[in-house]
């Protein structure tokens, strides 16, 4: 069952799928449209789930679920993950690689290799104070509250000299 990602409850898992581009304006509309769809009809052993998305800065995929009143199965979690690879296809973009980080240069959200940001942060283009996004948080709760976070608070800390 498709709801608002605000009437989600704060302990409801969260994935999040950070593209390698931003959505076009032409694909916003569609990608929402199919969001909905599978949403409404996502299921674990015939149970429908309680779940809802965000697209922040048009960058990002954010699904949440409901616990509470039926937990993800492995099938359910496979299903979701095929989903978001069909998006991948039918729009040339990358969500999945997690070797990928995401970060912000003042206004604009920079999205570079692992390898790519390490050098960054060994030259100092990136400091503690650079504003990540923590794509591992997995919780509505963690996900309001930690994940654009000083990279100082984030497993980013590791590639961050003092």
């Amino acid at each position: 069952m498709f709801v608002s990602f605000s009437n989600l409850p704060e302990d409801a898992r969260i994935w999040i799928y950070q593209a390698n581009r931003p959505f076009s304006e032409e694909e916003l509309p569609v990608i929402q449209r199919k969001m909905e769809i599978f949403l409404s009809q996502w299921t674990a052993h015939q149970n429908t789930l309680e779940a809802g998305y965000e697209l922040p800065y048009n960058r990002f995929i954010v699904i949440g679920l409901n616990q509470n009143m039926v937990s993800a199965s492995g099938c359910s979690i496979d299903a979701s993950v095929h989903f978001i690879q069909s998006l991948e296809k039918e729009y040339g973009i990358d969500l999945l690689d997690k070797m990928n980080v995401t970060f912000r240069q003042g206004e604009y959200i920079s999205f570079k290799s692992l390898t790519d940001f390490r050098q960054m942060a060994k030259a100092r283009s990136i400091s503690k104070d650079t504003i990540v996004f923590n794509n591992l948080v997995d919780t509505k709760v963690a996900y309001t509250n930690d994940w654009e976070v000083p990279a100082s608070e984030s497993w980013h800390s590791r590639f961050i000299k003092s």
